[in-house]
């Protein structure tokens, strides 16, 4: 994703890259929750002072849905990817594998970002709260859309219900990431998946 920088009002460039700087911020969030992360926390990953950071991304929460924007737009993610499978079977085949590899890479925090923050907000931030429910139905939806156009094409059995089974898979989705931020490794996340698409209908 390309961050739009606003220009400083004396017209110079940034001194620094908003791209990067939101790339830490999204891992401040992630490793501390939107509650638990303070705009100092915030300034010294990002590397610049509040003004800057008003002045780029605008207040805390509208950081943090932009981070979610990054987040979701990353190279390594596989939920709209996975929709584009041919099959049904494949679409939740390329999901599960994806979440299993992805909640469990080492390299970065372990889990969802999205479904974390949901979890971990106060009602202090209902607002946010609000905003990353809102998105992970989003996701259900375009699940659901999904599976429904592939009954209608005699890819899944005529009685399953589309919708039951987007909520399925976003049940095993949601419970994978809470596995991964225990510290379930790839290995065992993938062992889900597998059992999880025995039970697909096909």
């Amino acid at each position: 994703m390309t961050v739009t920088s606003c220009p400083q009002s004396v017209g110079r460039p940034r001194a620094f890259d908003t791209d990067t700087a939101l790339e830490k911020a999204l891992e401040v969030f992630w490793r501390r929750g939107y509650d638990g992360t303070s705009l100092a926390d915030l300034t010294e990953a990002m590397g610049i002072n509040k003004p800057s950071l008003y002045a780029a991304f605008g207040n805390k929460e509208q950081l943090f849905l932009k981070a979610i924007e990054l987040y979701e737009s990353r190279p390594c993610s596989f939920f709209l990817p996975a929709l584009e499978k041919p099959t049904a079977y494949q679409v939740a085949e390329h999901m599960l594998y994806g979440a299993a590899n992805n909640m469990a890479d080492k390299t970065q925090p372990q889990g969802c970002f999205v479904v974390q923050g949901a979890l971990s907000c106060s009602e202090a931030a209902s607002a946010v709260k609000a905003a990353l429910i809102n998105r992970r139905l989003a996701g259900e939806q375009k699940l659901h859309e999904r599976f429904a156009q592939a009954k209608l094409a005699g890819d899944l059995p005529a009685h399953v219900d589309a919708e039951v089974l987007s909520r399925f898979m976003g049940t095993v989705l949601q419970g994978m990431a809470i596995q991964a931020n225990n510290g379930a490794t790839a290995e065992q996340l993938q062992q889900i998946a597998e059992m999880t698409l025995q039970a697909f209908p096909r």
